[in-house]
């Protein structure tokens, strides 16, 4: 599964819950993952928390409601999107503990492919820096004149290699992932991931908000062979959503994820110094309010659905 890195990186401590049927086998940055006890062997246990984790270290603070919402939002896309996935049930009739019922889901086990899936259609974040300094983005060359925010011609397919919690995924070329995967499977990541973005740019499009950059993970489900969308799929934590009503090229773009958090903890008002390797301080009552509501406002912007907590 993805984002179950190594639980013991950079003081990160599991809060994962004991719940009956289920052993507990692995923690990321956000989800716990879990295995049946006496049950099918081909199935998971995928629990969201509302942990929330910026410039590498798992915070302190959490922030209420956000592992049901990133569920929440994972499965209403599932539904919108024409591509398999990995998802067997969701609620307690499903089998669900009812103690998470809301912020997990019972997956298929799949066999992961080492690759994060990224889709870019505009020009922001790390693929921003390597264009200033080479023209490129994981070395696929594109137009002169972009700026921070430029849409660009076409969405481009932008993989990383997966990193263990509290390590920076690394930027790969497509020749990197054909050598991971093999040419078939990387032709099909590449395929399946573009044309997910575009779909689910489309949709958002519809929806007032710009899907600026995705990242998604796939792996073969073994029961069927095919190659399987899994873990989480366009929620804030892996994606760029931003505005389309105040979209405008050539500056930071406001983002609906954590960017509150992030910015606090960089102002003078946290004190703390990210190169200092200490654990970053909690976080105030207004940035943890202020974070949930811009969840929530993703959610219910996408999915024209309230969120009821």
């Amino acid at each position: 599964m993805a984002d179950f890195g190594n639980p013991g990186t950079r003081g990160f401590q599991t809060e994962a819950p004991v719940l009956e049927g289920w052993r507990h086998v692995y923690s990321g940055k956000v989800r716990d993952l879990y295995e049946p006890i006496d049950g099918p062997a081909d199935q998971v246990l995928v629990v969201a928390s509302d942990r929330i984790s910026a410039y590498d270290h798992v915070l302190s603070s959490t922030i209420p409601d956000k592992g049901r919402i990133l569920t929440q939002l994972s499965l209403w896309w599932f539904e919108q999107l024409n591509v398999p996935n990995h998802v067997l049930g969701s609620t307690a009739d499903d089998g669900v503990p009812a103690e998470v019922e809301g912020r997990a889901m019972i997956c298929r086990r799949l066999e992961m492919y080492p690759v994060e899936c990224i889709a870019r259609g505009y020009l922001t974040g790390s693929g921003l820096v390597e264009y200033r300094e080479r023209g490129t983005v994981c070395d696929i060359r594109l137009p002169e004149g972009l700026v921070d925010g430029s849409r660009l011609p076409e969405a481009i397919f932008t993989p990383s290699a997966k990193a263990e919690v509290g390590e920076h995924d690394e930027n790969i070329t497509y020749e990197d992932v054909t050598g991971m995967v093999g040419d078939d499977a990387a032709a099909q990541l590449r395929s399946l991931t573009l044309e997910l973005y575009r779909e689910a740019e489309r949709i958002a499009r519809g929806r007032g908000i710009i899907l600026a950059d995705t990242k998604v993970e796939f792996g073969l489900d073994p029961v069927t062979g095919y190659i399987t969308l899994g873990d989480e799929v366009l929620t804030p934590d892996s994606s760029r959503f931003w505005d389309a009503a105040t979209w405008e090229p050539g500056k930071a773009q406001p983002s609906f994820d954590k960017q509150f958090v992030r910015d606090w903890l960089v102002s003078p008002a946290a004190g703390w110094d990210r190169a200092s390797g200490e654990e970053p301080p909690a976080l105030p009552a207004d940035v943890v309010e202020r974070t949930r509501a811009r969840y929530v406002e993703s959610y219910e912007k996408l999915t024209g659905r309230r969120f009821e907590a």
